[in-house]
């Protein structure tokens, strides 16, 4: 990877690579403007994860309803001396990276003689939640490197490492975010970057009993209600906009036929939004959505598909003892 020195910022001695500066402010404007004025009107998931959002998300994590982390620590916490790869001079590359829970999980077993020979690349749209998390894991975990690197993953795969075998890991069922149709370009996009010997570990919440999965999305405390509402004041900050979050219910609901948990921001009443950067103003109806989240869930037939458009193999799929969540392992022929 060719660096920019105005792209990096120092953490003693970790580093943090930021793109989006490079990508642009305006990209993430046009996003969202056309998202709001589309019919029916959308917000990218990806904007949930300013700080406060990533802390509402760390919280609903921690839930009695929220069963996906707790399923998928399951697996992780014995899942690293399974795998066909060799550690050795690894470099693991986590998108969407978060806190550094999972990854503390996954690597717990390697020994520190191995560990000290990995390279750990956490990638995050969320300048403040990968700080957090290379903070946190550099105490625990001696690595060879740890650099942070902010950026769309989904659109930039150019700005990953290329120098040593690799393990991509995309946790938390992320990809269920995606439409079917982006999924795929996902895959096939990660694909393409891939050697021949890498290797991704691909998190996915599996089909299931539908009140389970909408417990999940409507906990009692209105935590994913808060996360939710959230997304709303990043959007007033990228587009200068003029949403009130009380005006606005948290509504999350199954989708049988396309296999997904939806969430939406209902309007509480006919509203008038002013979209400064844009000098427009948008109308919503009283009852009318902004579709703000996808949630797909997956059978195994989906994880064969997937690998397919990536031009990789399922190896092994792993999962918890109630069968609710999987780590399917791909290797790159």
């Amino acid at each position: 990877m060719n660096y920019l020195d105005e792209n990096i910022i120092k953490i003693g001695e970790l580093e943090i690579v930021n793109y989006l500066p490079k990508k642009g402010i305006d990209t993430a404007r046009q996003e969202i403007i056309e998202g709001l004025t589309a019919s029916p009107k959308y917000i990218s998931p990806k904007y949930f994860y300013d700080q406060a959002g990533s802390e509402l998300f760390e919280a609903i994590t921690r839930l009695d309803e929220y069963y996906p982390t707790r399923c998928e620590m399951e697996i992780l916490s014995t899942l690293i001396n399974q795998l066909e790869i060799d550690l050795y001079d690894l470099d693991i590359i986590e998108l969407g990276s978060g806190d550094s829970s999972k990854i503390k999980t996954l690597i717990g077993p390697i020994p520190p003689h191995i560990l000290s020979t990995i390279n750990y690349y956490p990638v995050d749209i969320s300048q403040s939640a990968i700080t957090k998390s290379i903070e946190d894991i550099s105490q625990l975990h001696n690595f060879k490197s740890i650099t942070g690197i902010v950026t769309d993953f989904l659109h930039s795969f150019d700005y990953m490492p290329r120098r040593r075998h690799r393990l991509f890991c995309f946790l938390g069922s992320t990809i269920g975010n995606l439409s079917p149709a982006e999924a795929n370009d996902f895959m096939q996009k990660i694909g393409e970057v891939m050697d021949g010997g890498d290797a991704l570990l691909l998190g996915v919440d599996m089909v299931k009993d539908i009140t389970v999965v909408e417990k999940a999305y409507n906990d009692t405390k209105g935590v994913t209600a808060a996360f939710n509402k959230n997304i709303l004041k990043v959007v007033n900050r990228h587009v200068d906009a003029s949403f009130e979050v009380h005006d606005f219910e948290h509504w999350a609901f199954y989708n049988k036929d396309e296999q997904r948990i939806e969430m939406h921001l209902k309007a509480q009443k006919d509203i008038n939004v002013q979209l400064r950067a844009a000098n427009q103003v948008i109308q919503l109806k009283k009852g009318e959505t902004i579709h703000s989240e996808n949630s797909h869930k997956f059978t195994e037939n989906h994880l064969e598909a997937l690998g397919h458009h990536g031009g990789m193999q399922v190896k092994k799929v792993f999962t918890d003892a109630k069968g609710w969540f999987s780590l399917a392992y791909y290797l790159k022929s």
